[in-house]
């Protein structure tokens, strides 16, 4: 179980190099903290530049999405999502991740991943399971660490189907990715200019009205390039943003790809944080296994003020 706050701990591999430097002392006493203050410790990472933070503190559940939405502002800690951190509930995990909007994040499970290999000290190639919200089973993640950072590959829910959808703009196809909680309109696209952008983000949003899930992602992929830009939008937070990555698009594509050849496939997915990968096993003529590997970053840890 991840010890509350968590401190990182670096492996004794890298004792000889370049160290970060430590996270300073508070330069404000608890004390002198106004009245109807909350005090909220924080990791930021980076898992393929979808910044994300993980609560390390604990707080009542019916306070996550007034504490997600102070952090997520710019003028604020500033990330595109935050999740809380949790004892596992089964003796089978080793932590467990609750996102603000109650949805499933495949990056931020992985950050979870990478942070808790940190946290522990642990080295070489490791295999973790963890709970997630919106997800109904223990995810594994294999979790490896790196001269910069962690390369985490995580096995995704499955979609419950793949249905065709009509989306003018894109001739090559569209299709909707249905999960229990969520759906991702993956859009087949040659480019993506900013009318299409803004006919994808009025879909997002009427998907986000129509659906009843935590979590609508449209996703536009280029074919040709290999790049996709991830469009998200968590209802119960009104936040809709085009991410730096997004694993949870990138399995959809996985699984759609698969679908549409109706063969496994593997692919490198572009995106404007970078690059992930994705493998879609297929077989009697469904997704059978999905797999997204990225990076994780670790990037600053600290404590936040949440001011009523």
């Amino acid at each position: 179980m991840m010890s509350q706050p968590a401190r990182l701990r670096r492996p004794a591999h890298t004792a000889g190099r370049r160290r970060a430097p430590a996270v300073p002392a508070r330069s404000t006493p608890r004390h002198a903290m106004s009245r109807g203050t909350t005090e909220v410790d924080f990791v930021k990472l980076s898992p393929t530049c979808n910044t994300t933070l993980l609560v390390t503190s604990r707080h009542p559940a019916r306070h996550y999405r007034a504490i997600a939405e102070k952090l997520l502002r710019a003028e604020h800690v500033h990330a595109e999502q935050v999740g809380f951190i949790l004892p596992p509930e089964s003796p089978e995990a080793k932590a467990r991740l609750h996102m603000a909007g109650d949805e499933f994040c495949a990056n931020a499970t992985m950050a979870l991943a990478a942070l808790h290999a940190a946290t522990q000290g642990l080295d070489g190639r490791v295999e973790l399971r963890l709970e997630a919200s919106g997800a109904a089973d223990l995810l594994d993640c294999r979790v490896e660490r790196r001269d910069s950072g962690y390369s985490c590959q995580l096995a995704s829910p499955l979609p419950i189907r793949i249905d065709p959808y009509p989306f003018p703009g894109a001739p090559s196809g569209a299709a909707m990715v249905r999960y229990a909680d969520a759906v991702h309109l993956v859009i087949e696209c040659s480019g993506h200019n900013s009318v299409l952008r803004e006919r994808a983000e009025q879909v997002a949003a009427q998907l986000g009205n129509s659906e009843g899930v935590s979590v609508v992602g449209v996703m536009l992929y280029d074919p040709v390039r290999g790049e996709l830009a991830p469009l998200i939008n968590v209802p119960a937070l009104d936040s809709l943003v085009w991410e730096g990555s997004c694993g949870s698009g990138t399995a959809s594509l996985g699984a759609y790809l698969a679908a549409k050849a109706q063969a496994p496939v593997t692919a490198a997915v572009r995106q404007p944080g970078g690059t992930m990968h994705v493998h879609a096993d297929y077989g009697s003529g469904k997704v059978t296994g999905l797999r997204v590997t990225g990076q994780v970053d670790l990037v600053a840890e600290g404590t936040a003020y949440i001011h009523d």
